[in-house]
């Protein structure tokens, strides 16, 4: 398994994200190439993926909904969430990523 790409700022991270709309539930499913990939139960309609993925990853990472903010990707599957106020070793941790005794 390769490692995703989360660039640390002052304020928390930047990551690249792969979003599957309509699954049966909302979940991380691993990583795809630099991405994390999340499946989400809400349709890709009127935003609806967009705010269930926002809420999935608010309650996973125990921050606000308002400290998530996807910039770019909207209409795209293919993401750039940032979050504030978290590590990149807090966010692997808590989405299941951590990878102890990867080579």
């Amino acid at each position: 398994m390769s490692k995703p790409t989360i660039l640390e700022n002052a304020g928390g991270v930047t990551f690249t994200a792969k979003v599957v709309p309509g699954s049966s539930r909302t979940t991380v499913s691993g990583i795809l190439d630099d991405m994390i990939k999340i499946r989400v139960a809400a349709p890709p309609e009127k935003g609806k993926a967009n705010q269930c993925l926002i809420a999935f990853l608010a309650k996973q990472l125990g921050v606000r909904k308002n400290a998530i903010e996807i910039i770019s990707g909207h209409t795209s599957p293919v993401k750039q969430v940032q979050i504030a106020g978290i590590s990149a070793a807090d966010l692997l941790r808590k989405l299941g990523l951590n990878e102890q005794d990867a080579s």
